[in-house]
Parts: structure tokens; C-alpha cells; sequence
């Protein structure tokens, strides 16, 4: 694999992770909305933590092909 091709496979890894912690950012506020008694904000938080536990998935896949072409 070539620097360049493994320069991209780390900038998606990077990249999904930057994504993540922008959606745990956007989550934390519903859940304080939601615990002030905003059940609006409730059915945002657990869409957004289905969301979540699939980008840590895309995540945890993209490192593992990462690591395979070592």
C-alpha cells in the first residue's frame, strides 16, 4: 500500500472519529433536556445513540481494515 493510500485510511479513521465526538457533543444536550422533563428531547437522544453506536461501529471496522493492510 502506497503513503498516500494509507494517509487516506487514516484521515477516514480520523475523520469518523471527529465525527463521533461532534455527535456526543450534540447529544449531551438533549440528555439535559431530557432530564428536565423534555420528552422531546428524549426521542432526539436515543436516535442520536443509535447513530452513535453505529458510527463507533463504522469506527472499529475502518481501524480493523486499517491494521489488516500493515
Amino acid at each position: 500500500m502506497s503513503n498516500l493510500e494509507n494517509e487516506l485510511s487514516n484521515s477516514s479513521l480520523f475523520e469518523k472519529w471527529q465525527e463521533l465526538k461532534v455527535l456526543v457533543e450534540s447529544i449531551e444536550n438533549d440528555v439535559v433536556k431530557n432530564a428536565s422533563g423534555n420528552k422531546s428531547a428524549g426521542v432526539r437522544a436515543r436516535k442520536g445513540l443509535r447513530l452513535l453506536k453505529t458510527t463507533a461501529s463504522e469506527i472499529v471496522k475502518t481501524s480493523l481494515a486499517h491494521d489488516k493492510e500493515k
